[in-house]
C-alpha cells in the first residue's frame, strides 16, 4: 500500500468514526474546524522544517509527485507531501473524537 492510499484510508476511517461510530459529529462544527486550522498551521511549520531540511525523506514511488523537495507544488505543501496533511487530519480527528466520546461517557457515569 502506498503512503497516498494509506493516508486516504486513514481520513475515511477517521471521518466514519466521528460521524457514524462515536457519533461525536465534530466534522459538522465550526469549533472543530477552527481548532484544526490552528493545529494545521503548526503541523505545516514542523513538517516543512523537517522535510525542507532533508531530515525526513519519502520514497518517490510512495507519494504523489516526485521526490523533488519544493515548497509548493509537485504534491507538496510547505515542503511536506500532501499525504502528511491527510494523516495529520486523521490523527487529530480520531483523537478529538475519542476525547469527546470519553467525556460524554464520563458525564453519564460509565
Amino acid at each position: 500500500m502506498t503512503y497516498t492510499a494509506a493516508a486516504l484510508l486513514a481520513v475515511a476511517v477517521a471521518a466514519l468514526t466521528d460521524l457514524l461510530v462515536l457519533r461525536t459529529r465534530l466534522l459538522r462544527t465550526r469549533t472543530w474546524w477552527t481548532a484544526y486550522g490552528i493545529v494545521l498551521f503548526f503541523q505545516l511549520l514542523t513538517n516543512g522544517w523537517l522535510t525542507g531540511r532533508g531530515i525526513v525523506r519519502y520514497a518517490d514511488a510512495a507519494i504523489l509527485g516526485s521526490g523533488r523537495v519544493v515548497a509548493f507544488g509537485d504534491g507538496r505543501v510547505v515542503f511536506a507531501p500532501v499525504e502528511d496533511i491527510a494523516f495529520g487530519f486523521a490523527l487529530v480527528l480520531m483523537t478529538t473524537s475519542a476525547w469527546v466520546a470519553a467525556g460524554r461517557r464520563a458525564r453519564r457515569g460509565g
